[in-house]
């Protein structure tokens, strides 16, 4: 773990489902993590998100743990979540007002989201209800990062911010400030976001409406 870590962030990092983190380490809902506590990520799938040094433990853990939560999470990512779940593709909107400059990508150059360009200062707004789990700048390469909670299923993610108005387990609605553009963590002023989906990241656009505002 490192300082101000949170389970979300940790699954961040490592492009896991938080779920199964804390299942594979026995940590229940609302899921607080404690300094010095040994995350274990051993086994787990990954697909790493940063190149960031970590000092997080591996102790052993039963394999038969990790399978056994494995199995439901792949039904649950497909039954359609655009229809049960309250963070669907009909309630996501745009966090900030703003043109669109670096699209979503798996190839190189990698981008595990958008960005969108803005004034310093101008308002992030919540793209979608949930509550904050993470809010600091402990992710090397998002600078001043707000990480939201939607449901089970996705999660939220607005970097390199300037200042975070928020604090973790704040409740926040659509539409919401939480932060305000800046440039922390990269050389000009924009919101990097990106939505997470059972852990993977997800193109934004296929999520948002047609435009901003």
């Amino acid at each position: 773990m490192e300082k101000g870590d949170t389970l979300f962030s940790i699954a961040w990092r490592y492009g896991l489902d938080f779920r199964q983190l804390a299942s594979a380490n026995s940590i229940s809902a609302p899921y607080i993590i404690y300094p010095g506590q040994k995350i274990d990520i051993r086994n787990l799938p990954k697909t790493p998100v940063l190149a960031t040094k970590s000092t997080v433990e591996k102790p052993s853990k039963p394999a038969v743990t990790k399978r056994s939560v494995a199995k439901p999470k792949s039904k649950i990512s497909h039954k359609t979540p655009q229809r049960s779940s309250p963070a669907s593709a009909t309630d996501w909107m745009w966090p900030v007002n703003g043109r669109l400059i670096a699209r979503f990508s798996t190839t190189k150059p990698v981008n595990k989201g958008i960005d969108i360009a803005g004034p310093l200062g101008e308002s992030v707004l919540a793209a979608a209800a949930g509550t904050v789990v993470y809010a600091g700048r402990g992710l090397r390469g998002y600078g001043n990062l707000v990480i939201v909670k939607h449901n089970e299923i996705y999660l939220s993610a607005y970097a390199h911010t300037s200042r975070i108005v928020v604090s973790e387990q704040d409740v926040v609605k659509a539409g919401q400030k939480i932060a305000e553009i800046g440039s922390t963590g990269t050389d000009k002023v924009k919101l990097h976001f990106e939505i997470r989906k059972n852990g993977k990241p997800v193109d934004p656009l296929n999520h948002l409406p047609g435009k901003p505002g």
